[in-house]
């Protein structure tokens, strides 16, 4: 506030100073005294700018502590939750429910012209004899494959792509196949009755995913020959991401 105070002082005098010499003094005085205005006003916005910066980083910060504090909750909750049917499936006498899942990072096309085969980073334990399940943002997005002894992503946009999944809360079995349109879900018996907007998800049998890995929602049910077929909307849509988990172990 003084620093304004002193500033306005100091621009009135030249501005009276002005007035009464001769005009070429007072248009320097006045250039002068724009001048230092501007000077001031760039300063001033200068200061505000780093402290608006400040802040926003402060609530990004924030966020970034709620959303990890929500993570950490839900990993202990899940924790337990896989505690608990362990002991299950301990008084059961079956072996104990532990999947796992790898990060791993792309490298690139498999094919310049074919956006559904990328190259990953190799994983521990990597076997090229294996199909291992693809997951990215909690939801299927494809399987790998071996070429040439190199794990390799097919995306769920490339027809190879297959893993078996149910349908809706009936578990309606079927096979998802890749599509480029979308993904299509094969070989449903006639007798079941699947409808348009069912979930599918992974079913877990095939030893590529774990079960309830959602996959997408049903938009359209026709026949075949001697079973159904649906077309679904995947849950996710990705041509070159950063980042992919595999699936290590299935159960």
């Amino acid at each position: 506030m003084k620093t304004k105070i002193l500033l306005f002082i100091f621009v009135a005098f030249l501005a009276v100073i002005s007035i009464y010499k001769s005009p070429y003094v007072g248009g320097v005085v006045v250039n002068f005294s724009n001048a230092v205005v501007g000077s001031y006003l760039s300063f001033t916005k200068g200061i505000k700018d780093e402290i608006n910066e400040h802040f926003r980083q402060a609530q990004e910060i924030e966020s970034l502590r709620k959303q990890n504090a929500e993570l950490e909750r839900s990993a202990v909750l899940l924790s337990t939750f896989a505690n608990e049917l362990n002991e299950i499936l301990k008084d059961k006498n079956s072996t104990a429910f532990n999947p796992q899942i790898t990060l791993v990072k792309t490298l690139g096309y498999a094919n310049i012209s074919d956006y559904g085969k990328i190259y990953i980073s190799d994983f521990k334990d990597y076997n090229p004899n294996k199909i291992y399940g693809l997951i990215y943002q909690g939801k299927t997005a494809g399987i790998v494959v071996s070429k040439d002894y190199r794990p390799m992503a097919l995306l769920q946009n490339d027809p190879k792509s297959i893993f078996s999944v149910y349908i809706g809360a009936d578990k309606i079995p079927g096979i998802a196949h890749g599509s480029k349109n979308g993904m299509v879900i094969k070989f449903i018996p006639q007798w079941l009755s699947p409808k348009v907007g069912d979930e599918v998800y992974t079913s877990g049998l095939d030893g590529i995913f774990f079960g309830g890995v959602g996959v997408g929602k049903v938009v359209k049910i026709y026949d075949e020959s001697s079973y159904q077929s649906a077309i679904i909307e995947p849950y996710v849509k990705v041509n070159m991401p950063s980042f992919l988990y595999v699936v290590t172990k299935d159960k």
